[in-house]
């Protein structure tokens, strides 16, 4: 695990009731207390002591956190408090209520989690909206982005396997997908990198490249425009190096939206038990200064 947030020793989730209990009472908040033990703990010990701060005050902790503190800073002591997989149900839940829908919040969630994660995500949304993911995704969006958000969302990407036998035939369908561009090779181009597994579409990546004299990032750049080719892009990204693509999806928000506070909220909480330090180390490679010293 390539994460910067761990399980803390000697954890007593009681105490930690009692000093956030303590650190929200009043007119004022201690919030230094509240970042010291919030982002201090792993997710599973957040929530003991949830459960703890239920047992001594019997109030809820996320409501309290809600109440008594506002803005980003709200957003980012509550979201360390859901479990991962509702967490991302909240996210997309925000992403798409009310008059705009966030296609880079869908984008980044769908193309970079796993089947099973996308399992436990569907299931989160389910109980705590009592909507259907997948409903919500077909009615907010449309065209072939939305074909292929739909078809990420059932969460059928082969796993484990490859086939080198194959990954030429499959470069040559995606290199006519980039000639073409019909809407039938729109619907090859998701069928494949929906479902085929992370190690196969590798393969077919370098065939692609030796096929065509061109990087497959840059021939989708070429060839396709709007959110439907970013959400190409994305899947790529994610196939060859997610880390790498968290890197610049962070410095994105950071440099070129003027600091675009729920992206960077969204992926440090998402990856913090899973690939943050990863994600550090790909940021710095890439960019020449430490993601630690772009946010500060």
């Amino acid at each position: 695990v390539q994460g910067t947030i761990f399980p803390a020793p000697n954890f007593n989730p009681v105490m930690d009731a009692e000093l956030l209990g303590g650190a929200l009472q009043g007119f004022g908040c201690d919030k230094d207390l509240l970042i010291d033990i919030l982002t201090q703990r792993c997710n599973t010990q957040r929530l003991l002591i949830a459960e703890a701060y239920l047992g001594a005050f019997g109030r809820d902790l996320v409501g309290d956190l809600k109440e008594k503190l506002s803005n980003h800073f709200k957003d980012v002591m509550v979201g360390l408090m859901y479990p991962p997989p509702s967490y991302d149900a909240h996210e997309l839940w925000h992403a798409m209520k009310g008059a705009g829908t966030d296609e880079n919040c869908l984008i980044d969630i769908l193309a970079s989690r796993t089947n099973r994660e996308i399992f436990q995500m569907r299931e989160a949304y389910y109980l705590q909206y009592s909507r259907d993911l997948q409903e919500d995704i077909y009615s907010e969006t449309s065209g072939h982005f939305r074909d292929m958000l739909v078809s990420l969302v059932q969460g059928t990407r082969e796993e484990g396997y490859a086939d080198p036998a194959t990954a030429t035939q499959d470069a040559m369908v995606l290199w006519q997908a980039c000639q073409q561009r019909t809407g039938e090779h729109k619907t090859l181009l998701q069928v494949m990198l929906c479902n085929k597994s992370c190690q196969q579409l590798g393969l077919v990546f370098q065939e692609f490249q030796n096929i065509s004299g061109q990087d497959i990032v840059d021939a989708i750049n070429e060839c396709y425009e709007g959110y439907f080719r970013e959400l190409l892009v994305a899947i790529v990204l994610c196939v060859r190096d997610k880390p790498a693509y968290f890197a610049y999806r962070l410095y994105s928000a950071i440099h070129d939206l003027g600091f675009h506070n729920k992206t960077v909220i969204r992926i440090l909480i998402s990856r913090s038990e899973i690939d943050l330090m990863s994600i550090r180390k790909r940021y710095k490679e890439r960019y020449g200064k430490s993601l630690f010293h772009d946010i500060k």
